[in-house]
């Protein structure tokens, strides 16, 4: 029995008469943090598309546990957590423990009341991303990366086994990026959470992901980040289409 969360399987996919991605192949285990890395334009926001349904593939297939995608319905088992949550009006009323209460709706239903149990596992999910003292605070009183936590907590409420992240910095301040980065390492090696992290920063995340994958068009790498490390700036350059420089950054640890 596969051992694999996903399985991407000679998927290919285009906009009109543009290919984006073109025969990718990735098996992803179980307890993975992936890095996936690539140029603007390269398909990564597409693939992570493709891997949640929201688009078909036009030739290959994806499995997910197991199951081809058409068949998967236990959505609750994959979270997402996008751009700085660019949709979430932060404007909106609400505070973070209720921000947190809303990743259960996959489980419970939209209008569910909340129970001891879901009550629980909700203070759970703020205390395991370090904001229990601002759990009746406004979302929108936050910083960009307290309300990353927020958001990566309303993620993990409901007990995903992946949890995939778009760019997940954006929005939070360049020396608070690595302890962000830390708590990311934190629930793939303490929760045993499946990490599919979308980012251009090669130089920090090779010191916290497992695997890397190189994405530009094509899969141009996949495989363990001591094997990413090796490669050059030329044999960089070269997948990315232009000139790279890798940078290994090392921020004190501060709170996000």
């Amino acid at each position: 029995m596969s051992n694999n969360v996903i399985d991407i399987k000679n998927v290919s996919f285009r906009y009109e008469k543009e290919n984006v991605l073109e025969h990718i192949n990735m098996e992803i285990p179980k307890g993975t943090f992936l890095g996936l890395v690539g140029p603007n334009g390269s398909g990564k926001s597409t693939l992570l598309k493709l891997v949640l349904g929201l688009l078909k593939p036009q030739k290959g297939e994806i499995l997910l546990f197991g199951q081809p995608l058409s068949k998967f319905k236990d959505w609750s088992r994959i979270g997402f957590v996008s751009q700085k949550a660019n949709s979430f009006n932060t404007g909106f009323p609400a505070t973070v423990y209720e921000v947190v209460a809303s990743g259960l709706a996959k489980k419970t239903g939209l209008f569910s009341r909340i129970g001891k149990k879901q009550a629980e596992e909700i203070m759970k999910a703020i205390v395991s991303l370090g904001m229990e003292d601002y759990a009746d605070r406004n979302i929108g009183e936050l910083s960009g990366g307290q309300q990353q936590r927020v958001f990566i907590a309303r993620a993990i409420v409901s007990h995903p086994d992946v949890l995939i992240l778009d760019e997940p910095t954006v929005g939070i301040d360049a020396k608070h990026v690595q302890s962000f980065y830390e708590i990311l390492e934190k629930l793939n090696r303490e929760l045993g959470i499946t990490l599919i992290l979308v980012t251009h920063d090669t130089g920090t995340i090779t010191n916290k992901v497992s695997q890397v994958a190189c994405l530009n068009k094509h899969l141009h790498f996949h495989g363990d980040k001591e094997e990413f490390e090796k490669l050059d700036e030329h044999e960089l350059s070269s997948l990315y289409h232009f000139n790279v420089r890798v940078l290994s950054r090392d921020h004190e640890k501060e709170g996000v």
